[in-house]
């Protein structure tokens, strides 16, 4: 799946990288984190816009690109899926028509204001909290009338903090990350160990990579280099299936 991805990008002259714990398994494990289940890219806002225009056309057709504003998925993330699998985590919907086969994540990257990394992360916190909640589906009470409403507030107020933010920055280009939804951890990279993009090994093929992966692993994870205990050595999936039909060759 990141083979073709791959390939369409370079087609179309996009710029991808590996991110998060694809970009981690390249590092220090030259592919997959052994206990991971699928692959995190990044792309800037531009580039995954002319992807999604280009890639319904060239994905093969057991690939799947699932946009959320299109109504695909559970979660406000870009996917690549494929149809001929089938992928469960704890935080799908078995009732909702969305493709649950294995993926890759797309995350869109705009640019960030360079601001104090505890604002940033109130900021992209409470916006990530505020959508989660407010885009689920609700049952009437007063108690999640009042949730709604609380919410919305908190979620209009991220929004104008962060247009202020951005307004008064002295550097408004210098870093960039998720889009607000999809930034939990306030997590901000400079563009200069982004740019130029580069490239690095994971499972014998050559991908996109950070300019700088130490630096770029160093933002995300500090000693990233440091195994995790035991325990926390977990899967994402509830239950894979990664073949449901076997190939006629």
């Amino acid at each position: 799946m990141l083979q073709e991805i791959d390939r369409i990008c370079r087609k179309h002259g996009l710029c991808y990288w590996l991110d998060s714990g694809s970009l981690l398994g390249a590092v220090r494990h030259k592919g997959f984190i052994p206990w991971d289940d699928d692959i995190d890219i990044a792309m800037t806002q531009k580039d995954t816009e002319t992807f999604c225009k280009v890639a319904p056309d060239e994905l093969p057709e057991h690939l799947l690109l699932e946009i959320p504003e299109k109504g695909g998925g559970s979660q406000p993330v870009l996917k690549v899926r494929n149809l001929n699998s089938f992928f469960l985590s704890k935080d799908d919907d078995l009732n909702a028509p969305y493709c649950k086969g294995i993926f890759v994540d797309i995350f869109p990257f705009i640019d960030y204001p360079a601001a104090g990394r505890k604002w940033i992360r109130f900021i992209t916190k409470g916006t990530c909290a505020s959508h989660a909640l407010l885009t689920r589906a609700h049952y009437y009470s007063i108690h999640n009338t009042i949730a709604f409403v609380y919410f919305c507030c908190r979620y209009a107020l991220c929004r104008v903090l962060w247009f202020f933010t951005k307004l008064f920055s002295p550097h408004r280009h210098r870093y960039m990350s998720n889009t607000l939804h999809n930034n939990w951890n306030g997590n901000m990279h400079k563009k200069s160990s982004i740019f130029p993009i580069g490239e690095i090994e994971f499972e014998g093929c050559t991908f996109m990579a950070p300019a700088d992966p130490d630096a770029y692993l160093r933002d995300l994870y500090k000693d990233y280099m440091q195994l995790p205990p035991k325990e926390k050595r977990v899967f994402h999936a509830v239950y894979i299936e990664p073949e449901l039909f076997k190939s006629s060759s």
